[in-house]
């Protein structure tokens, strides 16, 4: 379902040293932040904090990323690019860490940003961050979780946040419409769901969601654009007052991510454009 980015490929191509095992993480834009923040008790319930380096007095709006990696890879070091860039822009990043197939199944993986983001909520005034300015961007499988905690507000409900927490979402290159299961990644993490329709961000448009941002590339082959399409058609007919689909030339899956990193920023306007986005909402 999605590209994972090696980090043998891409990072050495960013220029990105290693996170230090201390509190201040790697310099970038960062002038402070922490890393390895214990959101639950499982190992992987972890997340890294990207603070601004030119921290104001006013708290910053918060920018929470979910990387992708087909629901089973992925961790938050590979992406510490996005977390440099954003908070570069002004943003207190949080990149978080999740449970991954096939140690969980559906929607475990969702469950984990729930909690995740209600750590984030409760503790984000501490590093300078606007507990009710959180902005929720995700990448391919990630872009999948970010939208099913916006739009199935059961999710926030049960880590006891309202669906107001967030602020607005953008997603990258997702998968939001893609029954039936007919490949095995999609088999492996939502085989075991009891009814699928329950699975797909699709079904949950409603007219109350928040600011949407749904970006993909046109030479995207493993998350099809249709998926962002479908999903933008879904949320205006249901009535949602912001929903925007940009469709990227040239661009593939991996694109849309890449293309944040500062020195893959001539694949497209990405950061350009999401910035753009969450500082108007």
């Amino acid at each position: 379902m999605t590209t994972k980015i090696s980090r043998r490929a891409i990072i050495p191509m960013l220029a990105a040293a290693p996170l230090p095992g201390c509190a201040a993480l790697r310099p970038g834009g960062l002038a402070e932040g922490k890393r390895d923040v214990a959101y639950g008790s499982h190992p992987r319930q972890r997340m890294d904090i990207y603070v601004p380096r030119a921290a104001g007095a006013a708290p910053r709006p918060v920018a929470f990323f979910v990387y992708g990696g087909s629901w089973a890879s992925g961790d938050k070091e590979t992406y510490a690019f996005v977390g440099d860039a954003l908070s570069s822009r002004g943003f207190v990043t949080v990149i978080a860490d999740y449970r991954l197939v096939p140690e969980v199944r559906f929607p475990a993986f969702i469950e984990d940003g729930a909690l995740a983001l209600r750590f984030a909520h409760d503790n984000i005034a501490s590093f300078g961050g606007a507990s009710q300015a959180i902005h929720l961007i995700g990448h391919s499988a990630g872009a999948y979780n970010a939208m099913m905690l916006t739009l199935d507000k059961r999710y926030l409900a049960a880590a006891g946040l309202h669906a107001s927490a967030i602020r607005s979402t953008v997603g990258l290159s997702g998968p939001y419409d893609f029954l039936p299961l007919d490949i095995d990644v999609t088999k492996q993490a939502f085989g075991n769901a009891h009814d699928l329709a329950q699975t797909q961000p699709v079904n949950f448009a409603r007219r109350d969601a928040p600011p949407i941002l749904l970006a993909t590339g046109s030479e995207d082959t493993t998350v099809l654009p249709r998926n962002s399409e479908r999903l933008a058609q879904a949320l205006r007919r249901a009535g949602a007052k912001s929903v925007s689909l940009k469709i990227y030339p040239g661009l593939g899956h991996a694109g849309t991510a890449t293309s944040i990193a500062r020195l893959l920023q001539w694949q497209a306007p990405v950061l350009d454009d999401l910035v753009a986005f969450l500082n108007a909402t």
